[in-house]
């Protein structure tokens, strides 16, 4: 058994959920978001919970998918009704970034400036060096923090480039001049 699937998920006040042709459609006050459920997923609405199961509990991959899409309808459920939100900071001399809304502009000590478009879905605010992206679908919020990230990613030595608030960088020593 799933200890995660067999748990209903609580739907919000202002929240709406309906399955049509293996595709479960939730709407709330944020946005509206879909997701094609496998076929061994039974899905079951009502009006303030929503209950997933398996065809076959037995079944190790059916299992699986049990917990996987209980926490991606949770995802969804939580996204149209709260929203998501990443943080982002940038760290280095004469590392900037500038904007907000749906576009950022980096300097990251290359030889040129970085433009970054938010995709549709994420804002994005910048108050001085941390960017705080926000949307209503976890997957793409993330994606979108990793691919700001990996304009350039932090190093170990000096912690220099772009990490998320709450990342914790391993620092290595640098070379030390040898003593007489």
């Amino acid at each position: 058994m799933s200890r995660l699937g067999k748990l209903p998920i609580e739907l919000p006040q202002g929240v709406s959920a309906q399955l049509t042709d293996g595709v479960i459609v939730v709407k709330g006050p944020k946005g509206e978001l879909k997701q094609a459920l496998m076929s061994c997923v039974k899905v079951e609405i009502t009006p303030e919970a929503i209950k997933v199961s398996v065809a076959d509990p037995e079944n190790k991959q059916d299992k699986s998918a049990w917990g996987l899409f209980r926490s991606l309808i949770r995802n969804m459920v939580v996204g149209v009704s709260q929203g998501f939100t990443k943080q982002l900071e940038v760290n280095g001399v004469g590392y900037k970034v500038a904007g907000g809304g749906k576009k950022l502009n980096f300097s990251l000590g290359y030889s040129h400036p970085i433009d970054f478009d938010m995709p549709e879905g994420v804002s994005c605010a910048v108050e001085g060096k941390i960017i705080t992206l926000s949307g209503f679908d976890k997957q793409v919020v993330g994606e979108t923090a990793a691919r700001i990230r990996r304009l350039r990613p932090p190093e170990p030595y000096k912690g220099k480039g772009i990490k998320y608030v709450e990342e914790v960088l391993r620092r290595k020593a640098g070379k030390t001049a040898a003593s007489k």
